[in-house]
């Protein structure tokens, strides 16, 4: 792999696991808003420990080489997951987070997929 494509992966691939890791200590301890928020959108009570649960595997993914583009492919499904229930809920304003870490998912994805490290 180049070594600047490879650093940039790397960056990235750091980012959305600190992201994922964040965003998976805000759906374990849930704030009030986020608790009304899931209500609102229709999921059941405990829904929020399975975000958790898929945020926190996919930032353990990501931080290594081998298995970043299981975790990147993870955590854009979180993300789209994310962007499509905002978009049907019409909750415009939430929106915009969750399309800009899909997109720096998919592209970690595939920078992980097309430069992965020569095996010997």
């Amino acid at each position: 792999m180049d070594k600047p494509i490879h650093l940039l992966t790397q960056g990235l691939a750091l980012l959305l696991a600190a992201f994922f890791l964040f965003g998976a200590w805000g759906n374990l301890f849930l704030s009030p808003e986020n608790e009304a928020a899931y209500a609102a959108w229709g999921y059941p009570g405990w829904f929020h420990y399975v975000t958790a649960l898929c945020e926190l595997v996919a930032a353990i993914l990501l931080a290594r080489t081998a298995t970043r583009p299981y975790g990147a492919g993870l955590g854009a499904a979180v993300m789209a997951a994310a962007l499509l229930t905002t978009l049907i809920h019409g909750d415009y304003g939430h929106s915009a987070a969750p399309a800009v870490v899909l997109a720096v998912a998919l592209v970690v994805f595939a920078l992980s997929l097309t430069h992965r490290p020569a095996t010997a």
